[in-house]
């Protein structure tokens, strides 16, 4: 019995002293593996942040080259029949927009959803007035409907979408 005694003795004070070390030990990795992952987090932020930037730009730029108003004064040469400016404009939204697609993995899903229902409220406006026109109407008599249409409009979705942007630009600097 006196021995299980003495060797207590020895290995409990042994015990708590590893237990204590390895606690320490324990705090200490957790510690350095924090400290690495805000290290990396804060690397890939520095990366990612000018692309994100320069997405944010794509988009702002996407959004004022699809206003009717830019779309209608670029494109109109005053040369087309209002079917073929119909056309014109819309494989002209379509390819900006398969060009700047890939942007939204640097947005939020609610500032992507904006752009995408903008450009779709655009082509339906362009749509709609192109159905109103008379068969020998000119590009002129098209562009000028849609910015009636664009006009007549309480919201207009693309600025919305500018406005949302531009926000959320600010509170990410």
């Amino acid at each position: 019995m006196e021995v299980f005694i003495d060797f207590a003795q020895i290995v409990l004070p042994a015990g708590l002293v590893m237990y204590a070390m390895f606690l320490v030990v324990k705090s200490f990795i957790n510690k350095e593996i924090e400290k690495v992952r805000l290290e990396i987090r804060g690397k890939s932020i520095e990366a990612v942040l000018p692309n994100r930037l320069q997405a944010f730009e794509r988009m702002v730029l996407f959004l004022e080259r699809i206003s009717p108003q830019s779309l209608i004064l670029r494109l109109d040469n005053g040369s087309y029949s209002a079917a073929e400016f119909h056309h014109i404009l819309l494989n002209e939204i379509r390819n900006e927009y398969n060009h700047n697609v890939s942007q939204q993995v640097y947005m939020s899903d609610e500032a992507w959803e904006l752009i995408k229902s903008a450009k779709e409220d655009l082509l339906i406006s362009i749509n709609e007035a192109a159905m109103e026109m008379a068969e020998k109407a000119r590009s002129i008599d098209l562009g000028r409907s849609i910015m009636d249409k664009t006009m007549s409009k309480q919201m207009d979705p693309i600025l919305n979408a500018l406005l949302h942007l531009k926000n959320e630009i600010r509170q990410t600097f």
